[in-house]
């Protein structure tokens, strides 16, 4: 599945809660990148991995100033215990109820499935999407590729 947003699309606004209840939008990010890592669901071997990838050069991300929030359809409750279980620092998001709705609008909602493509973006400080990585189910994402789109939108 192919997301239908493009490059230098306005990325579309949303809110969600994350782990510990607290709200998050989109547009709370403007200034800065985001990098939005959609993921199928939390306690999945691959996603785990995919997850470790993003902690270990997390740094990197905060030096460019951008912003990493994992989206799932994961219930909020599972976001905090697979956040403490793996040591993810940053919001990971309740896509929940309406179930899929953001990936929906992102067109990254698998309905056959019931989950999240895994596919990365890029926001750029102006809320355009300025990277898409698509990725197989079973692949962990190439997190340099995404770190460099991170560093071009700076």
């Amino acid at each position: 599945m192919a997301t239908h947003l493009k490059l230098n699309d306005r990325a579309p606004d949303w809110e969600l809660v994350d782990g510990t209840g607290e709200t998050h939008r989109l547009s709370d990010y403007r200034g800065q990148p985001v990098v939005l890592v959609f993921y199928p669901m939390d306690f999945n071997p691959v996603c785990a991995e995919e997850h470790a990838c993003f902690i270990d050069v997390l740094k990197d991300f905060e030096r460019a100033e951008a912003q990493v929030l994992g989206i799932s359809v994961d219930h909020r409750h599972a976001h905090a215990a697979f956040a403490k279980q793996n040591g993810i620092a940053y919001p990971l998001l309740a896509d929940f109820h309406p179930k899929g709705d953001v990936g929906k609008r992102y067109g990254v909602y698998l309905e056959d499935a019931g989950f999240h493509a895994r596919t990365t973006l890029v926001i750029d400080p102006e809320g355009r999407i300025c990277f898409i990585q698509e990725n197989e189910t079973s692949a962990v994402p190439d997190i340099e590729e995404v770190l460099e789109a991170v560093h071009e939108a700076s």
